[in-house]
């Protein structure tokens, strides 16, 4: 069951200005695999990690650099999170985060569904919220368990 949705969107002129104003920006938000990247590679995934908050519903719990985004060797972007951030995810029922990113013209874009085991029906029939859901887990690499 599909739990919340986050899309980004990011001028990747305007954002290699802010990394050269603010050059702590990169530890402030990168992890340091993410930080050898080019900047149209960090826009996207700056948008990315923005989409992931819009689709956990806020940031509350979240830190940036508990969450990295990454490449299978398909060239699949994948999330993979760590620390409180991991915990957090969990303790939502969140089971599954799928990721799409893309950039041209300039642009960067970052789209995330968050998913979590189909909610048990109550006794009208009715599904139970996704927060009512306590034994999901989500692996910290980036997979379902």
């Amino acid at each position: 069951m599909i739990v919340g949705i986050g899309v980004d969107l990011v001028d990747i002129p305007r954002f290699e200005r802010s990394l050269a104003r603010t050059p702590r920006l990169l530890d402030r938000l990168f992890t340091p695999a993410e930080q050898t990247l080019k900047p149209h590679s960090l826009a996207a995934r700056y948008a990315a990690k923005e989409a992931l908050i819009k689709a956990l519903g806020g940031s509350d719990g979240v830190h940036w650099t508990d969450i990295e985004v990454a490449s299978e060797p398909s060239g699949r972007p994948v999330i993979a999170l760590a620390g409180e951030t991991a915990a957090t995810v969990e303790a939502r029922g969140i089971t599954a985060v799928h990721l799409s990113l893309s950039h041209d013209g300039g642009l960067a874009t970052a789209y995330v569904v968050a998913e979590a085991p189909d909610a048990p029906m109550d006794a009208s029939g009715a599904g139970a919220s996704a927060g009512a859901v306590a034994e999901a887990s989500v692996d910290p690499t980036g997979g379902a368990r």
